[in-house]
């Protein structure tokens, strides 16, 4: 990352909310062909989130600390903040020196926006301003939010105006926050009502439409250069697994989550 920060544009992408053995299972099963084609190997890496929901989670992703490998480590990171005894900030690390990645990012000359989903990013209240007051530029539409059938596809549209509005020499670094996993999410399922809630497979169906349309956030975040992404979700939730519905719980359900990065190549056409 000392190599990519300050040579591509960078894509951040949380799919809030997304259970790792839900994404799995759609991956082996060909459901989710647009995302799966820029996985590494074409499946999603196992890793433990840094928090059971989405405040906690993002403060500490917008501090460096993404979701953790599994297994022993130390892992080495992307992004890490400068301090002494750092046993995960490797050579390759960019390495910051302000609070933030976003301010450190901002500092070698990134443009940084936000488009956010749920509620933590609306900007309604003094909470919900917090994760996006981060960002040089952040966005949030009733439109994107948890209760609209259509808001990724609303999402990726602002995405595409950000990026069409930028001076072709300056560095961009995107960050949408998905909230069509989050609850609720039954009416990403043909025939469902809301009588009957949400689920497991209501959830699959939301990241089934979310791969439908992620190929235009792809394309518009590498139309000016190459651009290096990152798609993880910050944290589970739970669908009645022993007994337990929801997140903010110390359960697999919640805290194994899916993540990839990977270079999408300039000119990439959306499917």
């Amino acid at each position: 990352m000392s190599e990519v920060v300050g040579s591509h544009d960078l894509l951040f992408v949380t799919l809030d909310t997304l259970r790792h053995d839900v994404a799995a299972e759609l991956a082996a099963e060909g459901r989710i062909p647009h995302l799966a084609r820029h996985l590494p190997g074409g499946v999603w890496e196992e890793r433990h989130a840094p928090g059971s929901f989405t405040y906690a989670s993002h403060q500490a992703m917008f501090a460096g600390f993404l979701p953790t490998p599994t297994g022993q480590g130390p892992h080495p990171r992307l992004f890490a903040a400068r301090f002494a005894g750092s046993e995960s900030t490797a050579p390759g690390t960019f390495v910051f020196d302000t609070p933030d990645l976003l301010s450190g990012l901002e500092r070698v000359g990134y443009h940084t926006v936000c488009i956010g989903g749920v509620g933590f990013f609306d900007k309604r209240g003094p909470l919900g301003s917090v994760l996006p007051g981060m960002f040089r530029e952040s966005h949030w539409e009733p439109e994107f939010g948890v209760a609209s059938p259509t808001s990724f596809e609303a999402q990726v549209a602002r995405a595409e105006q950000v990026v069409a509005g930028l001076p072709a020499e300056q560095r961009l670094c995107l960050f949408v926050n998905v909230s069509a996993l989050h609850q609720p999410n039954w009416f990403h399922t043909p025939g469902a009502t809301r009588e009957a809630g949400d689920s497991r497979a209501t959830h699959a169906a939301a990241l089934e439409y979310v791969d439908a349309h992620i190929g235009r956030l792809f394309a518009a975040a590498s139309s000016r250069r190459r651009c290096f992404a990152i798609v993880c979700s910050d944290h589970g939730t739970a669908y009645g697994d022993d007994g337990y519905t929801g997140h903010r719980i110390g359960h697999e359900s919640v805290w194994t989550v899916p993540y990839a990065h990977f270079f999408l190549e300039p000119g990439a056409t959306a499917p």
